[in-house]
């Protein structure tokens, strides 16, 4: 496995490739990126061989982060990233420096639709899809990947990110991996690594109260009843009562995030965003 740090050196290692797919990450890896990685290395291995190549990046990109998040804190385990990323089937990394991706002040920004973007995790962390859409654009123009892989754990980035590509006509194809869980059900994320011992016992509680609302949800539509602000109220209710401090646990269409208003046939997702003591855990399953 190749690991590189500048354009013309990644340019290098990926020449001749007939085919790349491609893995975006922030480093700080769990098993969930490595499946991500997994999955690459099985559609090139389908598709072309030993013809195609696997590229991970490793960015921590200052553009998604608030003036108050942990962009100085957030983990980097570059060495340790690598490591794992080489027994998972990667080809090349590009673990590029700050001034490496942006060499002056990134003033030409992607700006998603506010319909999309600015609701649900756009609208707690306001800039965050266009800080992630920026930087993704910019990732696919360097890589020039045929596919790349991205988590459903992140279900609003995935829906950003496919947009953007239909949107711009890039050739590119857009994979969803399914949410790597822990076993009690937690959704595995980076930021796991900041709860306390009794914090990750009680972590496995915003993965519950989703599933009661996606149960609940389910008997709404299959009855004729559903009342949904009601159930979404319990649902934040049930984490309140529990110490969290959610932002939201709400009932959406698959297709657009758009509320849902009544009994559905579509297919509806579930999704929420919640603060335990000083760490905030998003999840979403879909219904």
């Amino acid at each position: 496995m190749h690991v590189v740090h500048t354009l013309s050196d990644l340019q290098r290692a990926l020449a001749g490739a007939s085919l790349r797919a491609f893995v975006p990450t922030m480093g700080n890896l769990h098993q969930g990126h490595l499946d991500l990685m997994q999955t690459a290395r099985n559609e090139v291995d389908a598709r072309v061989g030993l013809g195609g190549k696997t590229v991970a990046s490793i960015f921590v990109n200052r553009l998604q982060f608030g003036p108050h998040e942990d962009f100085d804190t957030y983990p980097r385990t570059l060495d340790q990233d690598c490591d794992a990323l080489a027994a998972h089937g990667c080809d090349v990394v590009f673990a590029p420096s700050e001034k490496e991706l942006y060499p002056e002040a990134q003033v030409f920004k992607v700006h998603p639709p506010a319909e999309l973007a600015d609701i649900l995790e756009g609208a707690f962390r306001p800039g965050f899809f266009v800080g992630v859409s920026t930087v993704v654009h910019k990732l696919f123009n360097i890589v020039q990947p045929n596919l790349a892989v991205f988590g459903k754990k992140d279900y609003q980035q995935l829906m950003v990110i496919r947009r953007m590509v239909q949107q711009m006509a890039l050739p590119i194809d857009i994979l969803g991996a399914e949410t790597r869980r822990a076993a009690d059900g937690l959704a595995l994320s980076s930021r796991n690594g900041y709860l306390s011992e009794l914090e990750r016992a009680e972590a496995v509680q915003l993965s519950m109260a989703l599933k009661a609302l996606a149960v609940a949800a389910r008997e709404g539509c299959v009855s004729g009843r559903l009342d949904v602000p009601a159930l979404e109220a319990r649902a934040m209710d049930s984490l309140r009562l529990r110490g969290w401090q959610p932002d939201y646990l709400t009932l959406r269409l698959q297709h657009d995030l758009s509320p849902v208003c009544g009994p559905s046939t579509q297919p509806l997702v579930v999704l929420g965003a919640a603060k335990l003591g000083k760490t905030r855990l998003i999840d979403n399953l879909e219904v």
